[in-house]
């Protein structure tokens, strides 16, 4: 299984972007896909997961700016309203029964 994660970039204070996340190759029913996130320095957390049947879990931190959504293997972030504290890696993650799989991380930086 591979996952393609594209849309990081530079942005500013109050902007948005989008992250798009493809899975590919042998993939019989994904469970979970969702996206994480790393700042320099911390541990990796949750930022949004979408669970199969459409139960949607954010961080409180996102609630009400991000919008996680998916398309048949591929998952989406839409964050609007981005702070300087958003900046970080994102990683996407995808649950295939049990086993875990992450992309190749994408950076979103967030000043002015």
């Amino acid at each position: 299984v591979q996952l393609q994660a594209s849309g990081g970039g530079l942005v500013q204070p109050g902007g948005s972007l989008r992250l798009s996340c493809a899975a590919s190759g042998s993939i019989s029913t994904i469970n979970v896909m969702g996206w994480y996130r790393q700042a320099p320095g911390k541990q990796r957390e949750l930022v949004a997961v979408v669970v199969v049947g459409g139960i949607i879990t954010y961080a409180d931190s996102v609630q009400g700016r991000f919008t996680i959504s998916r398309a048949k293997n591929t998952v989406y972030l839409q964050m609007n309203s981005l702070k300087p504290e958003d900046t970080a890696v994102y990683y996407c993650n995808v649950l295939i029964r049990t086993s875990t799989y992450w992309g190749q991380g994408t950076q979103v930086t967030v000043s002015s």
